[in-house]
């Protein structure tokens, strides 16, 4: 049984139709636990947690469009689980409590993809990179990870080590490991669950999140796992699963997450 809970409509439509075509896909690939978790950035109901002219741009939708859309496919015998995936906002979290708790998610995924006001996976921010202290980029990118897993309000975090996208990395391998240990004894003391997101193999870096001495460290400390494909298009559902799995067995896992409505469930693979 495999999972894909991380999966975007945003280049296409909140319709039925499209929807469709990603749970065909699943179908197709295998995937018995399928969810979508569209940005929260897109929902005006999300204003006052995250605010910068980058996201400001794309919001365009409405949360009721989003929830009427899960309710047509439940009545169309659909098994699709509804998420949002949220960009965490450090200071906000009474906002993002509010948020998620207005909604009957089965699930809610917390991702960083903001260092202050930079956007760290944004391809028109690429060069600014190599303006920046990367040491500096990756202890803040670090302590949100923790602060996210401390504040208890995801079942998911997205993407764990997203700040390596562009394949940027420190040459001081101690200083990732402390940075990973930080990280991990914040989210095995937390409800959240690692995702082993298969994105990255399409992105710069060429590599699978999180990588093997990250998710090593996630197996040691009893951090439960979930697979996603992170697709944006309905041909990229569960892309590279293979690698995934042997990644995820590499380590010693054996078991995955599920959700339904918030409840978790174990599952072998």
């Amino acid at each position: 049984m495999y999972t894909d809970y991380h999966n975007h409509l945003e280049k296409g439509t909140l319709t039925l139709d499209y929807l469709t075509k990603f749970v065909e896909e699943a179908r197709k690939k295998n995937i018995d636990h399928f969810g979508i978790s569209e940005h929260a950035y897109h929902f005006h109901e999300t204003e006052d947690i995250l605010q910068n002219p980058w996201v400001n741009q794309r919001r365009w939708y409405n949360m009721n469009e989003y929830v009427r859309l899960f309710e047509e496919a439940k009545n169309k015998g659909m098994d699709v689980k509804m998420s949002i995936e949220m960009d965490y906002t450090p200071l906000k979290h009474a906002e993002m409590k509010k948020f998620i708790s207005s909604y009957q998610f089965d699930y809610v995924i917390g991702s960083i993809h903001w260092v202050e006001d930079f956007g760290i996976d944004l391809a028109e921010y690429r060069h600014l990179w190599d303006e920046r202290d990367l040491f500096d980029t990756y202890r803040k990118y670090f302590d949100q990870v923790v602060t996210l897993a401390e504040s208890n309000l995801f079942d998911i975090v997205g993407h764990l080590d997203l700040v390596k996208i562009f394949n940027y990395k420190p040459d001081n391998k101690d200083f990732l490991l402390e940075q990973y240990d930080r990280a991990t004894n914040a989210l095995a003391n937390s409800k959240t669950c690692v995702e082993i997101s298969t994105a990255g193999l399409r992105k710069p870096v060429g590599e699978l999140y999180p990588d093997y001495d990250l998710l090593k460290m996630c197996y040691e400390k009893g951090i439960p796992i979930v697979l996603s494909s992170d697709a944006h298009v309905p041909r990229d559902v569960g892309a590279d699963y293979d690698q995934a799995i042997t990644l995820a067995k590499s380590v010693g896992y054996s078991h995955l997450m599920t959700f339904d409505k918030g409840e978790r469930k174990s599952i072998e693979f």
